[in-house]
């Protein structure tokens, strides 16, 4: 592992939920004993129990019809270990590996990102695929498109006749892109993020592809869907954006998106209830701050009341007649946050740094902490489907992993 990173715990930085104590809160960890693998779990009072006798994967969980009164109604053992104890040690750079640590709160799901979601992110995507990849040019095209386009995007509803009239004079002046497409047209982006059990959870690294040089977190709301399309809870995430690689084609977009450890999810999913749903979602506002072993400091916010397309609307535009997911997906639901604050040197642009802290919060989701490092640094993923099959059936827990016991 690279030596950048800062000694500060990244539990200093974290923010717990403001109704923590009233939510539905369930996650994975890594147990290293009594038996080696990866635990479903339920946070309550802040105490972690471990829930996989009853329940072997999140995916299965939240196949259920209410999930939430299935929890309430299960009898819980006694607790494997404290909230704050189990947040201190999935820091990477200070872990304790004999004690149990978060993973990513979803394991068999796909995960899908939304992209283009806002405007100020959608002029940014314009900007990248103009500079080609330079940041050094990226302020002169943003004056430039900003006055030849000469409306605020962000009063275009997404495939309207207004969007439409839009489509045509931006086309006659030669300004459309792929970007406006998905951004005011009638279909979202929506794209394949990254591979079933490959996110990584709170405090492990998050990793940039090596050659990137311009480049961003984006802090983002996740959606855990089962198959059928409902809405089961609600995480945090960091959709990690190479502003070069995507800028300079957008047929490079894997290469942009889908490194290893490129996505981080966490640090638990807090599932729809009598007292959160979709509403609270929709109101939400997204905090980033960034610190950098330089001293740096970003702050950052996104107010999802901004968002262009209702989070429903892209969760139907993800799973439909012409697209299923058997295991349930998980769904990024973009991001305003486009930094143009210059980090270096003038004209620049911001870009990450090793060793930067990343932390996204909300104040009922809670706090989602990374460090940054490069892919081929980060720690591989080796634990993929096969191994987790395997893992569910030397600890007796197949069954549990397809079909919670005792599930009406």
């Amino acid at each position: 592992m690279s030596q950048y990173f800062p000694s500060q715990s990244l539990l200093e930085m974290y923010q717990p939920p403001q109704d923590a104590s009233n939510g539905t809160w369930i996650g994975r960890i890594w147990r290293p004993e009594p038996v080696t693998g990866p635990s479903v779990v339920l946070v309550k009072d802040n105490w972690v129990y471990d829930i996989s006798e009853h329940v072997a994967t999140v995916s299965a969980l939240l196949e259920l019809d209410d999930p939430v009164s299935y929890l309430r109604r299960l009898p819980l053992q006694d607790p494997v270990v404290t909230l704050e104890a189990l947040l201190a040690n999935s820091d990477e750079t200070q872990r304790n590996e004999t004690q149990p640590w978060l993973l990513a709160p979803i394991d068999f799901q796909a995960i899908k990102a939304a992209g283009v979601t806002f405007a100020a992110s959608l002029l940014e995507r314009v900007v990248e695929e103009q500079a080609k990849g330079d940041p050094s040019k990226a302020a002169d095209i943003r004056a430039s498109l900003t006055h030849r386009i000469g409306v605020d995007l962000s009063e275009i509803v997404p495939g309207s006749a207004q969007a439409n009239s839009l489509r045509q004079v931006l086309m006659e002046q030669g300004l459309w892109s792929q970007y406006l497409e998905v951004g005011i047209g009638p279909d979202a982006e929506v794209f394949t993020k990254a591979q079933p059990l490959s996110a990584v959870g709170y405090g492990s690294t998050i990793g940039l592809h090596p050659k990137s040089t311009w480049n961003n977190p984006e802090p983002e709301i996740v959606l855990v869907v089962s198959s059928t399309g409902k809405v089961q809870g609600a995480t945090l995430g960091n959709d990690v954006n190479l502003r070069d690689f995507e800028g300079r084609s957008a047929l490079l977009l894997s290469k942009a998106k889908d490194n290893n450890a490129s996505t981080a999810i966490g640090p638990l999913i807090r599932l729809f209830d009598e007292l959160y749903g979709i509403d609270d979602v929709r109101s939400a506002v997204v905090d980033l701050h960034i610190v950098g072993e330089d001293g740096y400091r970003l702050e950052g916010h996104s107010s999802m009341c901004q968002i262009s397309r209702d989070p429903l609307d892209l969760v139907a535009q993800t799973l439909n007649a012409t697209h299923q997911y058997p295991d349930g997906f998980v769904l990024f639901l973009g991001t305003l946050f486009a930094p143009r604050q210059d980090r270096d040197q003038p004209g620049g642009g911001f870009t990450h740094k090793l060793g930067d802290v990343v932390t996204i919060s909300t104040a009922r989701l809670g706090t989602l902490s990374n460090r940054v490092n490069t892919s081929d640094q980060a720690a591989p993923w080796t634990f993929g489907i096969r191994a987790l099959i395997d893992n569910l059936q030397r600890r007796g827990l197949s069954q549990q992993a397809i079909q919670p016991r005792g599930a009406v």
